[in-house]
């Protein structure tokens, strides 16, 4: 028996709480305790602050934009031109996506939402931030272009001309996450914040090849190094967070390592940092809150001394 799906966006969420138990497994999502590898998406890994989404969070919003949009890419009766045109979107999203990244705007990643009105409401925010962040074309696609165009945004990654870029707020490295599946060429890419031992932030990128090897080449904020060939060797390839003056992107990746090796020259920074010396900058000596708990101490103690010897 054929399945009928519902035809309006409302009546897809008639038994919402139901289905998004079973809706993690099927957008390749999986929180952050499931032995479930994440294939597209985002993953969260590590949460230190009250402004960045869980897990379940992050979930329940692709649930609900992904189930209110039509997936073309699937339909058996689109013609492969078309297909090809709407599949090859995807691997060059265009200018998607513009602005900062929406990792900490809590109105497009609610932590709840009660009713349909509230997630029609949501859908519309979305379809609104993409047509505005020069993601129209990933909207065109259907599902696979609306998973690809929150991922996008949820790091801040963009697409230009010549190169995909990661321009994440350096500021706010302190979580881990990953960010799956994205098309770039025909491959998939795979990149990850994380930290080291002594609470560091690097990139991890990884690339899964699909169909003919296209060389790609990385390089982190500045370009000083040389650009290094991305394999898709299973252990990848690790990048350090370095800071530039006036800040660019933290990470570029092409196709064309001439255009990598010539951006050096077209970026016109005053200096380079390493993540650690620019946050030192940032919030140079201890806080405030420091000084003044010191301060109030030794206050009290004269107080206490004054009064034990005048007594």
């Amino acid at each position: 028996m054929t399945q009928q799906w519902p035809n309006r966006a409302s009546d897809r969420f008639v038994n919402c709480p139901e289905r998004l138990s079973r809706w993690p497994r099927a957008i390749g999502h999986s929180l952050s305790s499931s032995p479930v590898t994440v294939k597209h998406g985002v993953e969260i890994r590590k949460i230190t602050d009250a402004h960045t989404p869980s897990s379940r969070t992050v979930n329940n919003t692709l649930y609900y934009i992904l189930s209110t949009s039509t997936a073309p890419l699937l339909d058996q009766s689109l013609k492969a031109k078309e297909h090809e045109r709407l599949e090859s979107s995807l691997n060059y999203a265009d200018h998607c996506f513009s602005g900062h990244a929406t990792m900490h705007a809590e109105n497009l990643w609610p932590e709840r939402l009660t009713n349909v009105a509230q997630i029609l409401q949501l859908v519309n925010l979305w379809n609104l931030t993409f047509q505005k962040r020069g993601c129209k074309v990933l909207v065109a696609a259907g599902t696979h272009g609306m998973m690809q165009g929150m991922v996008l945004s949820f790091g801040g990654l963009q697409f230009t001309e010549n190169h995909l870029q990661f321009q994440a707020d350096p500021d706010v490295l302190h979580n881990s996450y990953s960010l799956r599946g994205i098309h770039y060429n025909k491959d998939l890419i795979n990149l990850a914040v994380l930290q080291d031992a002594e609470g560091k932030p690097f990139l991890h990128v990884s690339v899964k090849p699909q169909e003919k090897p296209v060389k790609l080449y990385a390089c982190e904020a500045g370009c000083m190094n040389e650009p290094v060939e991305l394999t898709s060797e299973l252990r990848g390839h690790t990048f350090p967070v370095m800071v530039t003056q006036p800040i660019t992107p933290l990470l570029y990746i092409s196709t064309d390592l001439t255009h990598l090796q010539d951006l050096r020259h077209t970026m016109h920074v005053k200096a380079i940092l390493a993540h650690e010396d620019h946050m030192a900058k940032q919030y140079p000596g201890l806080p405030f809150l420091f000084w003044f708990s010191v301060a109030s101490l030794i206050t009290l103690f004269h107080l206490f001394l004054f009064k034990l010897i005048y007594n």
